[in-house]
């Protein structure tokens, strides 16, 4: 495979990097939809929605990653995935994601519309989105 054949992809939160190495794709949910990153591809500049993004790296395997919005930038076949917070699906607990998305739920059901509570239910989305595509491979 010749190196305009793959991505190099760079998954960054705020406390840390939480993945980086080649692929052949990258998929992610920006606001306007699903939004699939192949090599070669145009340069683009997106806003993430809370939701699970999928690497396939360059040896075939797929990695599931939670991210609760932020930024998606590509370029020279250079993929950077910027999010105040991301995990690893196998990091993550269905059962607990499940919870923790029940409680985010009733806070907000009960009219607490702070940004905590809005952060708590987007990365709850992503934990549940992450765990449930990982479960599903």
């Amino acid at each position: 495979m010749a190196e305009g054949d793959v991505l190099f992809v760079d998954v960054v939160a705020a406390d840390r990097r939480v993945w980086e190495g080649e692929a052949l794709s990258v998929i992610v949910r920006t606001m306007e939809g699903d939004i699939g990153i192949l090599p070669n591809h145009e340069p683009v500049l997106a806003v993430l929605v809370p939701s699970a993004a999928e690497v396939l790296t360059r040896d075939g395997k797929r990695e599931v990653i939670a991210v609760d919005g932020g930024f998606i930038a590509v370029s020279d076949n250079r993929v950077s995935v910027l999010s105040q917070y991301a995990r690893l699906a196998h990091e993550i607990s269905l059962n607990e994601a499940e919870h923790e998305l029940r409680e985010a739920q009733k806070l907000r059901n009960e009219g607490d519309n702070s940004d905590a509570t809005r952060q708590h239910h987007d990365r709850a989305v992503a934990q549940l989105a992450a765990a449930k595509k990982a479960d599903s491979a």
